[in-house]
């Protein structure tokens, strides 16, 4: 007993011992602090001024790529294959507190080139203008895919004769269910990310796309997709979202979003949800409950922009970090992603530190990329207000803050930057453009991420299958292109260029199913599922023989892609996987996550003996509500809450406002906004109103919140305060017709909006209340 105790004090020991100089590397990563200033201006500082405010680790810096006048309120960037930056700027974005002009069509995209090769941008033309605050960019091969705000249409441009506009648009995809939501700009779509499986993954809708042929097909997601602004992969494919509505810094990363979702409330602690700005940031729209004495932001509050690092123009250690930005914050994250027995965790790289933080006001970082050179790009959309107009409104918290610090008179500015370290050196410039398909070969292994997707993406959509031979060798490590063999990172995107070109086989599989590296048997048995779902049997037999795979990612990848197999063999193998691993959270939690895709897939089923109208109004609502409103209420609206933080919103399940009687009550809500405390606790988040969007839309999410989430209905006649009482038979006494239905239809939404339609300002819940009392007094007193 006494030698246990003994080794239990010398173990502990070691651990504080190692604890302690972890943590003071990590110090130690850092020079001096900035002196903290109290009051920092507002003002604007020029490129080379705002320059010197950065704080980063020893051995780090940033250079300049590009700044105004060349880009303006830059948001997102993407490269051709020739290395060539295209910008999207959204130039009518927040140019006042009021958001004054934002819709109007004034926005582009900028085409930069580096032609001296010095690594600062040197060309610029305007590729695309006229646009309306485009949101999303791809490029593939000489086309640009570009999405705008206020529409889910794709459209491919292409500069014809090489003057570097775009002389030739042509419309992709149209969805043309899709009605107008220009209530809120913030509350759509970003991404458009090329993932390794060869789809592209957007925020908010529930869908994500395939580019073959200059066409796109569509695949719906019917979990939904989650995120805000920014989506982005790692080296195996791993999607990660952020979502700023719900001050949630990542997410959806535990298992592809096709499957359904998964989300860990500890996936990361509670410390790595605090931000460490180097100066105070009051201009916070969650007010003080967001800010520290000394006013800096406590916590997430406007996560975007996130990245993996998958480059070789930095040190090893950085390949595979996670990095997102907080313009709020001033600052840029890095975070170590660790595989706990295929559970992903997510740590902070350093302690009460951030990356990348700067003492300039107008610091916004938005966006960033890993770049054809290997180093990691920064956007700086460098601008006063980041919010907008629905938290900028008079009178709020916000604007008092915007008006003080003078921060709405810097606009129209913006920069690039590159995260560059004193030991590595940029790599060399593409030129895949002119490269023939055998060439691009050699970019599936190259040690830049950036380059293995480009190169795979080039292939693909130029549809040669002349490669086809050379791309089984690779995959199947029998390749003499290289010195020293295909990598397993080649090996993979082999495997999803084959996919791609519709050339992958059985044969390649099975070879792939016994490769050495666990990422490779991983990819074989995902990109297997075409024959599993085909009930194939010798497929089915063949990924069976890694279900007591050493590695949990392969184990977790067996139940996901053997899923939707109604094989009882493939039955057998999910059971037995379980079964021998009952104890493992990645698993059980995968399993259930199945379950309950597969019951929101089957959603419509429960609908079926309502009309026709209902059941469309309440479907729709269910797509709304997922895009928009699961950002800070929750995917099944019980809040959101991961890494130990406070919920930013309410849950709405078991809400006294979704009672079935207070359908006038939720209405003037959804319309109006909520502020104030609700059922005596605070929220950082403030509800805005949707009273720009139209009835219909208004109706629909009314509709599936209180189907979904709503209490049930009243059993008697006249139970229904506030509304027209129900006819009653005068023989019998009973009412010609109950009613049962959780729909709010257009024509009621009308009547309310019309009655408040004077009211600028959010409800509170006292308000409400009152309001609510009084319309049930007045109708009792009518009958």
């Amino acid at each position: 007993m006494k030698t246990t105790y003994i080794t239990g004090l010398f173990c502990l020991s070691l651990l504080f011992t190692y604890c302690t100089t972890s943590r003071e590397k990590e110090q130690d990563a850092f020079g001096p602090k900035p002196a903290f200033n109290p009051n920092p201006s507002g003002s604007y500082m020029s490129p080379e001024e705002s320059m010197e405010t950065f704080y980063l680790p020893k051995g780090y810096h940033l250079e300049l790529v590009a700044s105004e006048p060349m880009i303006k309120e830059p948001v997102a960037i993407a490269w051709d294959g020739n290395a060539r930056m295209y910008v999207a700027e959204m130039l009518t974005y927040m140019q006042d507190a009021d958001a004054t002009g934002e819709q109007e069509q004034m926005s582009r995209i900028s085409l930069l080139e580096d032609t001296d090769n010095d690594g600062k941008m040197d060309k610029s033309t305007v590729f695309i203008d006229s646009l309306l605050l485009p949101r999303m960019l791809q490029s593939v091969n000489n086309e640009l895919l570009v999405n705008e705000t206020n529409t889910i249409n794709i459209h491919s441009y292409k500069d014809t004769n090489g003057d570097g506009k775009a002389d030739e648009k042509k419309l992709i995809y149209k969805n043309e269910d899709y009605v107008l939501n220009d209530a809120n700009m913030e509350h759509q779509r970003s991404g458009l990310d090329w993932n390794l499986d060869n789809w592209m993954y957007v925020t908010y809708d529930p869908i994500r796309f395939r580019y073959t042929n200059g066409t796109v097909e569509v695949d719906t997601l019917v979990s939904g997709s989650g995120g805000q602004w920014g989506v982005t992969h790692d080296n195996y494919g791993r999607i990660f979202y952020s979502r700023a509505g719900g001050e949630i810094p990542a997410l959806g990363f535990q298992i592809n979003p096709a499957y359904g979702s998964l989300d860990f409330p500890d996936q990361y602690s509670a410390e790595f949800s605090k931000v460490w700005p180097i100066i105070p940031t009051p201009d916070v729209q969650g007010g003080p409950l967001r800010l520290r004495e000394n006013e800096t932001l406590n916590h997430f509050t406007a996560p975007c922009g996130q990245s993996i690092f998958r480059g070789d123009g930095l040190p090893q250690d950085f390949v595979g970090d996670y990095i997102v930005c907080e313009p709020v914050a001033r600052a840029v994250r890095r975070a170590e992603i660790v595989n706990q027995d295929g559970k992903t965790i997510l740590k902070n790289t350093y302690q009460q530190q951030e990356f990348i933080s700067s003492t300039d006001m107008n610091f916004r970082p938005v966006n960033t990329a890993t770049g054809p050179d290997g180093q990691l790009y920064i956007v700086d959309m460098h601008r006063g207000i980041i919010q907008q107009g629905n938290w900028t409104k008079p009178g709020s918290f916000l604007r008092k803050k915007i008006d003080s610090l003078g921060l709405a008179e810097n606009v129209g500015h913006g920069r690039i930057y590159r995260v560059v370290h004193e030991d590595y050196k940029p790599g060399p410039k593409p030129k895949m453009l002119e490269e023939s398909s055998s060439d691009l070969l050699l970019g599936l292994n190259h040690p830049n991420g950036w380059w293995r997707d480009q190169a795979q993406k080039e292939i693909i959509v130029r549809g040669d299958k002349t490669v086809v031979p050379a791309l089984k060798q690779m995959a199947t490590a029998k390749s003499d292109l290289f010195s020293k063999g295909a990598g397993h990172l080649a090996r993979i995107h082999a495997l999803w260029t084959l996919e791609g070109l519709e050339a992958i086989d059985k044969k390649v599989l099975k070879t792939a199913l016994e490769d050495e590296h666990p990422q490779v048997r991983r990819t074989a048995v995902w990109i297997s599922e075409t024959y599993l779902e085909e009930n194939d049997e010798e497929m089915i037999a063949m990924v069976g023989e890694l279900k007591n795979d050493e590695n949990y990612d392969v184990r977790t990848q067996l139940l996901l892609s053997l899923y939707n197999s109604k094989s009882h063999k493939a039955r057998g193998i999910i059971s037995e996987i379980l079964a021998e691993n009952p104890d493992n959270e990645m698993l059980v939690a995968t399993k259930d996550a199945l379950d309950k895709n597969e019951q929101v897939r089957t959603f419509g089923k429960s609908l079926g003996s309502m009309p026709e109208g209902d059941r469309e109004l309440i479907l729709r609502g269910a797509g709304i509500f997922n895009s928009l409103c699961a950002s800070c209420h929750g995917p099944e609206g019980r809040g959101l809450a991961i890494g130990g933080s406070t919920m930013v919103a309410p849950p709405l399940e078991d809400s006294d406002r979704l009672a079935f009687t207070k359908k006038k009550t939720l209405t003037r809500i959804l319309l109006h906004g909520l502020e104030g405390p609700v059922d005596g606790k605070k929220y950082s988040s403030v509800m805005p109103g949707m009273q720009a969007n139209d009835d219909e839309w208004i109706a629909s999410v009314l509709s599936y919140i209180r189907h979904e989430l709503g209490g049930r209905p009243p059993r008697k006649p006249g139970e229904i305060p506030g509304m027209a009482p129900t006819p009653v038979d005068t023989k019998s006494g009973f009412p010609v017709r109950k009613i049962t239905s959780p729909v709010v239809t257009p024509e009621e939404v009308k009547v309310i909006r019309k009655e408040h339609s004077g009211r600028n300002k959010a409800w509170t819940l006292d308000e409400l209340q009152n309001l609510s009392e009084k319309e049930e007094h007045q109708q009792q007193n009518s009958i």
